[in-house]
């Protein structure tokens, strides 16, 4: 069962940094510093894109509009740091 575990918090450090990496590369085609028409960037942005919308679609169907300002990256990292919180506090149950 410990092996459970550590896959489980593999799993959830990889999806945290995969929306970190996207969260960042959504700030710079935002700013212009990425270029969506540019093949390996297109395919990097949509296949992250594809990879986390049955993440962050739930996510936005209950959070109310913002104007064009996205909170679900925000409200997943948070999610995933209290289901990290809450695994590790029952660690026990793995052993």
């Amino acid at each position: 069962m410990q092996s459970l575990f550590q896959i489980l918090m593999m799993v959830l450090d990889l999806v945290y940094y995969i929306i970190i990496a996207h969260f960042i590369m959504s700030w710079l085609i935002q700013f212009q510093v990425l270029n969506v028409r540019q093949q390996l960037v297109g395919q990097i942005w949509y296949g992250l894109s594809r990879l986390l919308e049955p993440i962050y679609g739930p996510i936005r169907r209950i959070l109310p509009q913002m104007g064009g300002l996205d909170l679900s990256p925000l409200v997943a990292l948070l999610a995933i740091s209290a289901l990290r919180i809450i695994l590790i506090n029952n660690y026990a149950a793995f052993t």
